[in-house]
């Protein structure tokens, strides 16, 4: 079964439909990863450091502009960094655009890679690791899937190409593996705080902006305790206004016992 897809008739969304921000994204990454594998292999390739994003740099320089650049910087001792990041942008993206537009598809998106470059900054110095260099947009990434888990919950994802899988579950189980990920520092050079960032970034967005990516009423994003002290509020000023009814209702019939006698 298929999420049925805002627009279109009921059916998964369109996964594989090459739109606009997304196409303008894949030749951005593609472009950058060319121009650092090849200079990777000259001199040139110390000119690259800069883009990386590093803790270091960003605090005690103010090196901001990496909290940017890192996301279109990919390794370039190998394809399968890129390949991975690109394919899940590719198939997820899409539908989030279609839903959203463009301008604010690229807002998320951003969003979600300038916050995950915060978390990286941030907790890599909380933990002492200032020179770590993180690139990759996975953050961005990571956010684009945690909001089409939620978008299209019963949209089928086949993992590894074989088990099929609704987005909602597949979500829940990458939201776990990147959660203990980074409690337990896996390593193997991989930024898990990024991840983790790309899916809070990614929540977080949702909650503000809503399914179709417009600004939500605060109080409609208000939590559990503000919506029960807003209702106890409430309930004290209709108890205080039948209270002051009922005192109305004996001054007045006070009075006119009184005209009587």
């Amino acid at each position: 079964m298929g999420y049925p897809y805002p627009g279109r008739t009921p059916g998964p969304p369109s996964m594989f439909r090459v739109t606009p921000g997304v196409r303008w994204l894949l030749i951005a990454n593609a472009v950058c990863f060319v121009l650092y594998f090849l200079a990777a292999r000259t001199a040139l390739g110390g000119l690259f450091a800069w883009m990386a994003l590093s803790p270091r740099a960003v605090l005690t320089q103010f090196a901001l502009w990496q909290l940017v650049t890192y996301m279109f910087l990919h390794s370039p001792l190998g394809f399968g960094h890129i390949l991975v990041n690109m394919l899940s942008l590719w198939m997820f993206g899409g539908p989030l655009e279609d839903l959203w537009g463009t301008r604010r598809f690229l807002h998320f998106y951003f969003f979600c890679g300038i916050g995950a470059g915060i978390c990286v900054v941030l907790l890599n110095a909380l933990t002492g690791s200032m020179d770590t260099r993180t690139i990759g947009a996975s953050g961005a990434v990571f956010g684009v899937l945690v909001a089409f888990g939620i978008l299209f919950p019963r949209a089928i994802i086949y993992l590894f190409l074989m088990f099929p899988i609704e987005a909602r579950w597949f979500v829940l189980i990458l939201g776990a593996i990147v959660f203990l990920s980074a409690i337990g520092d896996a390593g193997g050079g991989v930024s898990h705080f990024a991840h983790l960032g790309g899916l809070l970034f990614g929540y977080l967005w949702l909650r503000i902006y809503g399914r179709r990516g417009r600004p939500v009423p605060a109080a409609r994003r208000a939590g559990l305790a503000e919506t029960v002290r807003r209702r106890y509020h409430e309930w004290k000023l209709q108890r205080a206004r039948k209270r002051f009814q009922v005192y109305l209702r004996k001054h007045g019939g006070g009075s006119r016992d009184q005209g009587v006698q």
